[in-house]
């Protein structure tokens, strides 16, 4: 409320409230931890994003999202890679495994951003769904990256193979449970009991993905498209209007909690003796982050599927990092490299993300988007 008073981004308002309850000695001590932000807090804002991803935009501009969630991710880690070992001194470990979790946008700090400015159209859609989207080929890329830095035997094949499985299996796991799901629903026309199975849907094909090693991520957003897109007709008309509250105030909670935890969590790092390593670090995540943007869009340029430069500028500076990259460095085996350096350096990324982006990126999309 206090945000919304001072036309402040709400989820920057909570960032600051997590810090100053972080300085009442009286507060409980909150870990935020990977399996906290895995496991509780992920799979609700997934599920209810992918509620409103419409089939008919998503088969327009798919191929548009496949390369931002693919060869964008995998650019904008080998820039900021590259960075951190020539011009930074890390070792190749510390700089592959940061630059992998950190390429990927957050879709929590993404929808938090774009739902508060109110704006739709096709730029909200490619820079929500490019952030659902992508975190599976990031989530999935850091597990190959962390078995490499622990010395297992990964061959090209085999990492391919790896990858192909865990997508595969996340969409199956995710179309799985919610086509059972579905089956359910439509024998009752109690809303509760409809509430609770699109909640099974949410939470059970990620846990059920995650469970065979698989992406909970992409079956989350596999459950939410096909229970947002097939469900309405399964679903009572009371049922409707149930679940489409239920989630908003679920996805809010979480959204809350999220930054809450975050601003509570950051308070914690000492930034001071990494501000070196962390300002190359934002710069690099910057120029990867404008790479994947501009060199990925350009072969679309001259077809029907071309994003106009105004928009590439949004996409570009509305790439928020978040929850999910500091999620990926807190699931950081002890023996890696440099562990505590990149939990603390991806703090700092997302304070920047959230206050300097955050701040920014609303009256940036007020002049040059939709």
């Amino acid at each position: 409320m206090a945000a919304r008073r001072f036309r402040v981004p709400y989820s920057v308002g909570l960032v600051l409230a997590g810090i100053a309850l972080s300085l009442w000695h009286q507060f409980p001590d909150v870990v935020l931890s990977r399996e906290l932000i895995f496991t509780v807090l992920l799979p609700p804002l997934i599920f209810e994003a992918a509620l409103y991803i419409d089939w008919r935009e998503l088969r327009r501009d798919f191929a548009v999202i496949l390369a931002l969630a693919t060869a964008g991710v995998l650019l904008s880690a080998t820039v900021t890679g590259l960075g951190l070992y020539y011009i930074a001194g890390w070792e190749w470990p510390s700089a592959l495994l940061f630059s992998v979790l950190i390429a990927a946008t957050d879709p929590v700090s993404v929808i938090a951003t774009f739902k508060e400015a109110k704006k739709k159209g096709r730029l909200r859609f490619l820079i929500e769904a490019e952030s659902l989207f992508n975190d599976g080929t990031a989530a999935v890329a850091f597990t190959v990256g962390v078995a490499l830095v622990l010395g297992q035997n990964i061959t090209p094949l085999e990492a391919g193979r790896v990858l192909i499985a865990a997508v595969a299996g996340g969409i199956l796991c995710g179309a799985a449970v919610a086509l059972t799901a579905l089956l359910l629903v439509g024998r009752t026309d109690d809303h509760l009991v409809e509430i609770t199975l699109t909640t099974v849907g949410a939470y059970g094909s990620f846990l059920l993905a995650e469970n065979f090693g698989f992406s909970g991520v992409l079956a989350t957003l596999t459950a939410g498209l096909i229970m947002g897109n097939v469900g309405t007709r399964a679903l009572s008309e009371k049922g409707i209007v149930a679940v489409e509250s239920f989630w908003e105030y679920a996805a809010f909670v979480a959204n809350s909690l999220v930054f809450l935890l975050l601003g509570i969590s950051s308070s914690k790092e000492n930034f001071f003796h990494v501000w070196r390593a962390a300002l190359a670090a934002i710069l690099l995540v910057l120029a990867g982050r404008a790479a994947a943007i501009y060199l990925t869009l350009l072969p679309f340029s001259r077809s029907s599927a071309s994003v106009s430069a105004r928009h590439q500028h949004v996409l570009f500076w509305g790439g928020l990092r978040g929850a999910l990259a500091l999620a990926l460095a807190l699931g950081l085996p002890p023996t890696v490299p440099r562990r505590d350096e990149i939990i603390t350096i991806s703090f700092a990324v997302v304070a920047f993300s959230v206050f300097v982006q955050g701040l920014t990126v609303i009256p940036l999309l007020g002049r040059l988007g939709d």
